[in-house]
This record gives structure tokens, C-alpha cells and sequence, in this order.
């Protein structure tokens, strides 16, 4: 029997005139510092595995409270080649301001149009312009993590989204933005998932899912669309075009928790692979912040395995060689807490043994259609995946 969702309504937690607010508070405090006549500042959580810890009983990466200070008067940067806190100051005030501005106007914008907004020379007393505000995006991508995180608020709340990225396609009806959209009828391209995919933009009308399977990347989820592997299993098939972005994390997690649909995470063999995996499944370093409305716990790694190989008899000569970075990153997260598992410690080392890495695309050497139509139903029916 096909399931539905509840009613239309407004998610808890987004309150766009709330993060309006905190912004203004914060702005009043530095006005508060100024006439204080003391260095100006302010203080951000800061993002990095030193301030993040994972709790093992809600199977999560959660963020401390640990907080980088970001003052007016300091001329040098915490780390080599950051250029000035000064500047950095500036910039956060900058980005905070649009923020606020879009926020007063009920409009929102991409990242893109943002860091563009933004692009403009800094007035020098004698009024001849000597520098930008910002000369690249990815100088102004993680001040927008900056705010989010120093004033509470989402990304969203805050007028901000990032290019859609992603397509899902499956035995589900869904609405849109007010449109009503059958996912198993939007032909080889699937449905495009929009950057924000809250309560309020996206509605689940109904569905016969059995599951939901993450897949890596673009290319391999068109080979499981063609193969109309939604509709022979039943499931709800979605790709993040690699990392998965934030839209993607948060639809999943959606239809897991108000769906109650299972999920499995298909990736490269790679330390790659695994991060990402990882991230789907105790959330990110980076965004530890979000790890309570993004992160699945219970999501399961169905592959690749480094055991796949002998498991289905890939010929010797198809896994590619373990470069030195591989190498790098094999090792790093193998440390991270949440990969302590015997299970994972076991699979990360045996690919570290072999000395190869396996694509999802290796399985082609064998026959195009066979990731699909033995390898992944074989090993969903003997239960062969790491929790």
C-alpha cells in the first residue's frame, strides 16, 4: 500500500526573521566592543576536527565548542598564507550584511551571485580603490559556513542556496514547489534536486519504495536508470555527482526518517569512496553543525568492498594501483573514530594490502549491465554490506 507523508506545513527551525535577528544581535555587539574602544571582533565555531567529536551513541560527528576569534585589528592570519584577520573581519561583516539584506527583502540567491555581490573594491580614504572584498569564491564559500554556524541558522534561513546538483528517480509522487511530479516518469534524466528541499518546497505524496540507494556518481545512476533498476526492485535511486551536496544529504535523510525507507550507499572502492560513505553516515567534519538534520546512522555500505574482486571474479588487471594520496587518505581515515570498527578496520586495511583500487565502472569489464543486474541484487539478497 502506497505511503504518505503529513500535511503541508512550515518546518520547525526555519524562522528567516529569527536568523535576521541573531544577525543584528551580533552586529550590536561589535558596535558594543567599538565604543568600548576595545579590538573588535568575532568569535566563530570553529570547523575542524579538533573541535568536533563523535557520539558513538547517537552515531554522530558533533561540533564542540571550541571558537576561533576573528578580531579588526589583527594584521596576520592564524595560518600561513591567510592573509590578514583584519581582512577576514571585514569580509565576515560583508557577507553578513547581504545576508541580512536578503533576509529583509524575503529574496534568497546562489552562492555564485553572492560572492559577484561582493566583488567590489574596497574604498581607501583618499577614495581610490586599492583591493576587493573578495577576488574568489572560495574565499567567500566558507564565510557563509561562518555565519551560518556563529548566528544558528541555516543556509537557507539565510537567503543562500548552491547549484542544484543531483537526480533521483523512483516509485514516488512528490510536490515540487506547488507542482505535482511523478518520479517514475521524468525520462533518462530523472528528476533534478534542488539545493533546498525542506518541508515547505518539497512534499512526498506518496510512494511504494522498498529503499533508497545513494549512488556515487552520474554516470553509474544513468547505467541503474536505463536499466530501470528502481522499478524491478522497487527502490528510489538518487546521485550527488560524487560528494553528495547538502540538497542531496538532506533529501535522503528526509525520506529516511519521515519515510522510514532504508538506505544504502554505492561508491567507489577507494578511500574516496569511503568518505564519502561516512559523511552520508555520521555527517561531516566541515559541517558537524548539521550532522542532526543530515546525517544517517543507520545507512548501509553495499560497495564496493575491497573483497569484491575475488567475490565476483574481476580479472587481475582491471583494479587500478593505489597512488601515494590514496595511500595518504587510507591512512587518515582509518584514525578517525568513527572508522574503528573491526569490520571497516578490516576493510580498509585489506585495500591498503592489495595495493588497488576498484571503480564502480571495473564491473563493466565484465559486461555493462551487470553491476545492476547481478552484482548489486546479490548482494543486497545475501546482506553483504558494513553498517
Amino acid at each position: 500500500m502506497a505511503k504518505t507523508a503529513s500535511p503541508r506545513r512550515k518546518p520547525a527551525g526555519r524562522d528567516r526573521a529569527a536568523a535576521g535577528e541573531r544577525i543584528v544581535k551580533l552586529a550590536r555587539q561589535i558596535v558594543g566592543v567599538v565604543h568600548e574602544r576595545e579590538d573588535p571582533f568575532v568569535d566563530i565555531p570553529a570547523r575542524t576536527l579538533s573541535n568536533v567529536q563523535f557520539n558513538e551513541k547517537r552515531g554522530i560527528i558533533e561540533l564542540l565548542d571550541g571558537k576561533q576569534r576573528r578580531s579588526f585589528f589583527s594584521l596576520l592570519g592564524r595560518r600561513k598564507g591567510e592573509g590578514s584577520q583584519a581582512k577576514k573581519f571585514m569580509q565576515t561583516l560583508r557577507v553578513a550584511e547581504v545576508c541580512k539584506r536578503l533576509i529583509g527583502a524575503d529574496d534568497s540567491t546562489s552562492i555564485r551571485d553572492l560572492f559577484y555581490n561582493l566583488k567590489v573594491p574596497i574604498k581607501s580614504p583618499d577614495g581610490k580603490a586599492k583591493e576587493l572584498v573578495f577576488y574568489e569564491q572560495n574565499e567567500s564559500d566558507p564565510i557563509i559556513e561562518d555565519i551560518e554556524v556563529t548566528v544558528n541558522a541555516l543556509r537557507e534561513e539565510l537567503g543562500v542556496h548552491a547549484e542544484n546538483k543531483g537526480n533521483m528517480v523512483g516509485p514516488m509522487t512528490i510536490t515540487d514547489n506547488g507542482d505535482r511530479i511523478d518520479l517514475t516518469a521524468v525520462g533518462s534524466g530523472g528528476w533534478g534536486v534542488p539545493s533546498i528541499v525542506e518541508p515547505d518546497v518539497i512534499q512526498f505524496v506518496r510512494h511504494k519504495a522498498k529503499f533508497v540507494l545513494l549512488i556515487e556518481k552520474a554516470a553509474v545512476w544513468t547505467r541503474f536508470n536505463k536499466d530501470r533498476f528502481w522499478e524491478k526492485h522497487e527502490c528510489l535511486i538518487i546521485h550527488g555527482g560524487g560528494q553528495p551536496p547538502r540538497g542531496v544529504r538532506r533529501l535522503v535523510y528526509r525520506m529516511h526518517n519521515e519515510l522510514k525507507l532504508p538506505v544504502y550507499v554505492l561508491v567507489d572502492n577507494d578511500p574516496w569512496g569511503y568518505y564519502i560513505y561516512s559523511v552520508i553516515k555520521q555527517g561531516s567534519i566541515n559541517l558537524a553543525f548539521e550532522s542532526q538534520r543530515m546525517a544517517i546512522p543507520a545507512a548501509r555500505f553495499i560497495g564496493m568492498s575491497s573483497y569484491d574482486a575475488d567475490r565476483f571474479a574481476i580479472p587481475p588487471h582491471v583494479p587500478m594501483p593505489l597512488t601515494d594520496e590514496d595511500r595518504r587518505r587510507a591512512r587518515e581515515i582509518r584514525e578517525y573514530p568513527w572508522f574503528q570498527r573491526k569490520e571497516w578496520q578490516r576493510e580498509i586495511k585489506h585495500m591498503e594490502a592489495l595495493g588497488v583500487k576498484l571503480e564502480l565502472e571495473a564491473l563493466s569489464n565484465k559486461r555493462f549491465s551487470f553491476i545492476t543486474e547481478e552484482y548489486l541484487p546479490k548482494k543486497l539478497a545475501a546482506k553483504q554490506w558494513l553498517d
